[in-house]
């Protein structure tokens, strides 16, 4: 299986050498797109720090790339030490690539990887008013309940299989050699 394309980019995990594209995608976001993936508006101080943890403690993440550059991000996080019963994604897309089908490619993405790791409950939060996010949510049957202002989503995932354990792992080839190839490439630019 090769790398997905959308849109002339490539769907891939960010592997923690690649901590500062993440960091750039989250600072390229305007006032609105930062406050509807954090839940509230935040500094880039505060991107900076949470974008230095992009890897704590297994977290897994997704990126949507274009010429190099990370322009949407799918994350996937533990709610314990380990993978197990539950987790948490979030998702953010630069306002130029919305309403692409990338945040829903995304999602699969997310939603497939917290089946391989035994997750039976894969919880998202998003503000009430972002609609963007409970339509790619409900395209993935997620059960969507208000609380206090916000909507919580809850996706079901079914236990691994075969296939979807080797899907995943054949990305992964994939999107690390397309890393390394990203790392050459952004050498040579700065060489030239």
């Amino acid at each position: 299986m090769s790398e997905h394309q959308i849109s002339g980019g490539t769907i891939r995990k960010l592997w923690s050498s690649e901590t500062q594209k993440f960091r750039d995608h989250l600072l390229r976001l305007d006032k609105n797109s930062r406050r509807m993936r954090f839940a509230h508006a935040v500094s880039d101080s505060f991107i900076d720090d949470y974008a230095s943890r992009m890897s704590d403690m297994g977290a897994i993440v997704y990126a949507y790339l274009e010429d190099g550059e990370v322009r949407a991000v799918a994350e996937l996080r533990k709610l314990s030490d380990l993978w197990g019963e539950e987790a948490e994604a979030a998702f953010s897309v630069e306002p130029g690539y919305q309403e692409q089908g990338i945040g829903t490619d995304l999602m699969g993405r997310v939603i497939r990887a917290a089946r391989n790791r035994g997750v039976h409950s894969l919880y998202m939060s998003c503000l009430s008013e972002n609609r963007k996010m409970q339509a790619i949510a409900r395209k993935h049957e997620a059960a969507l309940r208000f609380e206090y202002g916000e909507v919580i989503g809850e996706i079901v995932p079914v236990t691994p299989d075969y296939f979807s354990i080797l899907v995943e792992a054949m990305e992964d080839r994939v999107g690390y050699l397309l890393a390394v190839l990203d790392v050459r490439r952004e050498r040579q630019r700065k060489a030239a």
